[in-house]
């Protein structure tokens, strides 16, 4: 199962970018592929303009389409998610999440912020056909801070909660285990009568 990891940050030093390269590492800890896809890898005038015919928008497609499951992290700028997202996402098919699962996750400057994603990011996921949306993982600055190669370091609480919405995700998408039978062991264990 493939996760497509979206960054919805224009800044290079994003406390949200750093969350979801967190979420993705232990995502692939679980044993899941994940790819990372951010806002500087489309070309701006494709975004600017919602090129939605060309080649950066067609293989954006291609990558959501082919992906199980979303994580998408936001900062929470003037009480919505960042703009640049939203260009990202008009250019998706109407219904390009339709069977995914999606894990929101965000930053902002308080708790006051909390909500926006709720009342800004979810209904534009669900226009796009998401119906399994998780509960979002928000994060104030005061939660996250960056080291100098850029990881992030987070507080415990926040840490608990990362780690309950990737699992969560993980239990979504990870195909169940197989269960293995030795059929000789089970023809030696069985009791037949003639």
């Amino acid at each position: 199962m493939t996760v497509l990891a979206l960054a919805g940050s224009p800044s290079l030093t994003s406390r949200s970018s750093a969350l979801l390269h967190r979420a993705a590492a232990l995502l692939g800890e679980r044993g899941l592929a994940v790819s990372t896809l951010g806002l500087r890898d489309l070309p701006a005038e494709d975004l600017i303009e919602g090129h939605y015919g060309g080649p950066a928008a067609a293989a954006l497609r291609a990558r959501v389409h082919a992906s199980s499951a979303l994580l998408i992290a936001t900062p929470v700028y003037k009480a919505s998610f960042s703009g640049g997202l939203k260009a990202v996402l008009d250019l998706l098919d109407e219904k390009a999440l339709a069977g995914k699962v999606v894990l929101p996750i965000a930053t902002g400057g308080s708790l006051a912020h909390l909500l926006a994603l709720e009342y800004t990011l979810k209904p534009v996921l669900s226009a796009l056909g998401a119906r399994h949306i998780l509960a979002s993982v928000f994060a104030t600055e005061k939660q996250v801070s960056l080291t100098d190669d850029g990881a992030a370091v987070l507080d415990d609480e926040l840490n608990q909660r990362l780690h309950a919405g990737v699992e969560q995700l993980a239990r979504h998408v990870a195909p169940p285990p197989s269960e293995r039978y030795d059929v000789g062991q089970l023809l030696a264990q069985a009791r037949f009568s003639i």
